[in-house]
């Protein structure tokens, strides 16, 4: 089930430094996790002069996105099975065994397999990392934590190019995948000395059934793009049959998830027009983003005649408009709560960007190419940034987790799509211009056509009928990807605008979230976020307290409510509640406290049992007034929540439960530090 509760087995306690050891660990996962979604890109050349098979060469980036998709759908489910820390490590150990296959590989086949394995670890990596952060770090501080793990997997999309050109230039395309080795057995070490096991309370309900049939139907429909024209002609049984294959088993996936108790994406959330809209412009910007950084490097080396590095390089403007307009919208919509105009514009100028790059060639400026970049990563940007905002903006809290994983999931399937496109219209364009260029440069040997270093060695009469016939092959991608663009403008006018929460406009400036980085699907940890920040924008205000007691009718002090509070959390979650647990937990001493619990006994608000405090029918009353006034507060600040929903009720006491429990532990772990 969704919001399982989270508790700690150690009672280790965590340090501030063992914090920060917990964090450099996770960070470290997520950073190889993302960066070898982008890292090949700049290798893809060599690796196809190496190993041939450059009909293939999409799979490469393809079969790592289909199975790190499909891996984040599973890997929260199994991390609140079997720990989160099990399934990191796990993970870990499943991204080096496919790193290790995939820098030993001597053939695509094997390539493109171990890079599916690689895909299966890093989406364990991805999702347990962000479950990890709400599991061990206090929450004081999570968002401060979660937004810098957001920063790092947008870094990933600039430094991942240009890392793959330097290690294919300076060392072997095969060293993108062995640097992986060495720094997740640090990182396996690290978490098993580092993070504490965490247990989920309730066990979740696993849909594999519809885990399975995305996975396969995708898949075959990847498939039947990718062998299409390739390895059997359009019409033939092979191909019509992926196809039909593919739709009879999305069909099945949307049969199954119609009636699954825990359905990987609930077919309600498509009555939203909203998230219907943001799905599917999601799926268009991966689309666009991935494809297009997967083959500007191998047009800027085969055309320009840069080497590895340098075509990594040269794709920053790209990423640099991306994050400035991400950065802009993000700040704009954070002031203002308005949102539609930005995947109008940023559509539009996809498509522009797109048809400028289809317009490059051999003679083509420097400065050129970088603008018709910049104006794609423009647009992506703009797009981008504020989908997820809007999704988590408009639906109700107990659908929150499944909405962002959901579109999550449709922009990495668009990368996988992408990819996979861009990689069938280039192959098929490729062919038939480089057989005709070959033939225009006699003499020319068909290796040093594919491989870009032997053809900036050719001379300059002999090279250019093959570089235009790559320069043309890419045009011809760029040129049909334009309408995918145009179909983004078209769909985002359906965009409809509402307001926007005050919750989501506070997180519309954080790129992480623009991102979408995969995370586990917890409506709870989503809710408890949206609390945390609603205190927040409160307490820049003035003190909560006085404002909650003084809507609850209570003739009680700010401390002697939040004594009996104390004595209700310990009680309720921890079987009893002594002065001394308290003292230690908030490290003051007993001293200091006694006076404020000897008044609440005199005034028959507690009662004293040996050394247990324990809450009289009076002081039971006074906290349950508290705690409806607390509900009432947050109904007038977190919209699409009523305290008089049942549901909504009963996910914010899920919260409340996860938030006191993680407290409790967090105290607990201190008092045993300090011998208590």
């Amino acid at each position: 089930m969704n919001g399982a509760i989270a508790a700690a087995d150690s009672a280790e306690p965590l340090s501030r430094a063992r914090t920060r050891v917990v964090f450099g660990t996770v960070v470290l996962g997520m950073l190889m996790a993302a960066l070898d979604q982008t890292i090949v890109s700049t290798a893809l050349p060599t690796i196809v002069a190496d190993l041939g098979g450059a009909g293939h060469m999409a799979w490469v980036v393809t079969a790592y996105l289909l199975a790190e998709a499909v891996a984040t759908v599973l890997a929260g489910k199994l991390g609140d099975l079997f720990g989160r820390k099990l399934v990191f490590q796990l993970s870990a150990l499943i991204f080096i065994a496919g790193s290790m296959v995939a820098g030993l590989a001597n053939g695509m086949a094997l390539l493109v397999g171990a890079r599916a394995v690689q895909g299966i670890g890093a989406g364990g990596l991805m999702v347990t990392s962000m479950a990890l952060i709400a599991d061990t770090i206090p929450l004081r501080e999570r968002g401060k934590y979660q937004g810098a793990l957001g920063a790092v997997f947008g870094v990933t999309t600039v430094v991942g190019p240009t890392l793959g050109g330097l290690f294919t230039d300076h060392a072997s395309w095969r060293w993108c995948f062995y640097v992986n080795v060495p720094l997740a057995i640090l990182m396996i070490a690290v978490a098993a000395r580092s993070i504490p096991r965490v247990r989920a309370m309730a066990k979740p309900i696993i849909d594999y059934a519809g885990i399975a049939l995305v996975a396969v139907g995708v898949s075959a429909l990847i498939l039947g793009l990718e062998w299409g024209g390739q390895e059997y002609p359009w019409g033939s049984w092979q191909i019509i049959g992926l196809f039909v294959l593919a739709v009879l088993l999305l069909a099945g996936f949307v049969a199954v998830e119609l009636r699954a108790a825990e359905p990987v994406l609930p077919m309600a959330l498509f009555r939203s027009r909203v998230f219907t809209v943001c799905s599917l412009l999601s799926f268009i910007v991966g689309f666009a983003m991935l494809g297009a950084m997967t083959y500007l490097p191998a047009y800027l080396q085969y055309v320009d005649g840069v080497s590895a590095t340098a075509s990594g390089v040269r794709t920053l403007p790209l990423v640099a408009g991306l994050f400035l307009t991400s950065i802009i919208s993000g700040q704009v919509v954070g002031r203002t709560g308005r949102y539609r105009f930005f995947p109008i514009a940023g559509t539009a100028l996809m498509a522009v960007g797109l048809l400028l790059m289809s317009t490059m060639g051999r003679g083509t400026s420097t400065l050129r190419e970088s603008l018709s970049m910049l104006v794609l990563g423009l647009g992506i940007g703009l797009a981008m940034q504020v989908l997820t905002i809007v999704v988590q903006n408009t639906v109700p809290y107990a659908q929150l987790g499944t909405a962002t994983s959901g579109v999550t999931f449709f922009r990495t399937l668009g990368s996988a799509f992408g990819t996979a496109v861009f990689g069938t219209l280039y192959s098929n364009e490729l062919s038939a211009r480089l057989a005709d260029a070959l033939a225009a440069s006699p003499g020319v040997p068909a290796e040093a056509a594919e491989n870009p270093e032997l053809l900036r060695r050719l001379p300059a009469e002999q090279a250019a009928p093959i570089i235009d016939a790559y320069a043309g092959a890419l045009d011809h991608v760029f040129r049909w990807v334009v309408p995918v663009a145009l179909a983004g403008f078209v769909i985002a006018w359906f965009l409809k605008e509402v307001p926007l929460r005050d919750s989501a406009k506070a997180a519309a400036g954080d790129v992480g979230d623009g991102f979408s980085m995969p995370g586990p699907d917890d409506r709870v940890a989503l809710l408890e976020r949206e609390v945390g920040t609603a205190l927040r924008r409160a307490r820049a205000a003035g003190p909560v307290a006085p404002e909650l007691l003084a809507a609850a009718g209570s003739g009680l002090g700010h401390g002697q409510a939040w004594a009996l509070g104390q004595v209700y959390v310990l009680r309720r979650y921890r079987g009893e509640a002594t002065l001394g647990a308290i003292a230690v937990a908030h490290r003051v001493p007993e001293e200091v406290l006694e006076p404020v619990f000897t008044e609440l006994i005199d005034s028959g608000y507690l009662a004293l049992g040996d050394t247990r405090l324990l809450l009289t029918a009076r002081g039971q009353g006074e906290v349950d007034r508290i705690r409806e006034a607390w509900r009432r507060w947050l109904d007038a600040r977190l919209d699409d929540w009523s305290a008089d929903d049942p549901a909504d009720r009963a996910l914010l006491a899920q919260a409340m439960d996860s938030i006191a429990t993680k407290l409790l532990d967090e105290g607990m772990r201190e008092r045993e530090a300090v011998g208590v």
